[in-house]
């Protein structure tokens, strides 16, 4: 690690710009969930908006009641896991809408989550956190330490989401999102399938919340607010620069695209030009609105040029 560090210290001594990495890093693990459900199986889950906060939530929790804290991101996990299962087993049980059986799952979710919580905002302080690697004191070093980390856990997650999705069950997600009917007709399950890619979705999306409140140091209930447009996002940049077929790369532009997108928040947040007309972090939604609509017109733009 501290090879690492020393190695790629010098090209990112601005702390701002490492956080930014690292939040893309973070948030590429939401736009894979994303991925899943918007994408693979052609569920619009609002979901995320709930579960994110939520694995942060069970994470803190978790580590206040002095829970190992690789232990208590997985808690935080399966939390997330379980708020997909629910969201799937109230469109095929009771046959609701995806839509409005997502954000009935997100409405439940921000009560749920201040139960859990107790208050509505927790902090870590002195508390051990899976970034909590070796003992260092320098900003920098700490903030690289903690991309690093991001870095890792994206890898890793990314890795077996492509080897799972390779596999029968993999494969039999993706033909339920693909074409139900002739899933059905080959004997697939879609329900349990459909469950399946819900549970691995959220769970994704818990994931990125309980190592955003260990690198934040702390949760907030309002965490949530917007996860669902950005993991869209990251998917949309990702697609748009990187046509992609294959799993392995489609993947690899979701995870390109998160982190783009958060050095594009980054880059428009700290110009100059932008600031001296009075831009500046409470434009943060705004600036991404308006990214995300260039990115969708883009592709579009550049067809009517080639055809011309």
């Amino acid at each position: 690690m501290d090879i690492l560090i020393h190695f790629i210290q010098p090209f990112l001594s601005n702390i701002s710009w490492i956080g930014a990495l690292e939040l893309g890093l973070i948030y590429a693990l939401v736009a894979l969930g994303v991925l899943i459900s918007y994408k693979i199986l052609d569920f619009p889950d609002l979901t995320a908006d709930g579960s994110f906060p939520l694995g942060g939530a069970v994470c803190v929790v978790c580590i206040l009641q002095g829970v190992n804290p690789w232990l208590a991101t997985l808690l935080g996990t399966f939390a997330g896991a379980l708020a997909g299962v629910i969201t799937a087993s109230l469109y095929i049980g009771f046959k609701i809408e995806k839509l409005l059986s997502s954000i009935l799952m997100m409405i439940a979710l921000y009560s749920i989550n201040l139960r859990i919580m107790g208050m509505p905002n927790l902090a870590l302080l002195g508390e051990s956190t899976i970034y909590d690697v070796m003992p260092i004191e320098d900003d920098v070093k700490l903030a690289l330490v903690r991309l690093l980390m991001a870095f890792f856990v994206v890898v890793i997650a990314k890795i077996l989401f492509d080897l799972f999705f390779s596999t029968q069950i993999g494969l039999a997600v993706r033909a339920t999102g693909t074409n139900t009917r002739m899933a059905k007709a080959q004997g697939i399950n879609i329900n349990k399938m459909t469950i399946l890619g819900m549970a691995i979705s959220n769970g994704l999306i818990a994931l990125a919340g309980a190592l955003y409140v260990q690198s934040n140091g702390g949760v907030d209930i309002s965490i949530g607010v917007g996860t669902i447009v950005i993991g869209l996002a990251a998917v949309i940049i990702g697609e748009a620069l990187f046509s992609a077929k294959r799993i392995i790369w489609l993947t690899t532009a979701v995870v390109i695209g998160s982190v783009l997108y958060r050095g594009f928040i980054a880059l428009a947040l700290n110009n100059e030009a932008l600031n001296s007309i009075g831009f500046g972090p409470q434009d943060l939604n705004l600036i991404t609105a308006v990214l995300v609509v260039f990115v969708l017109v883009l592709p579009k733009l550049k067809q009517r040029f080639l055809a011309k």
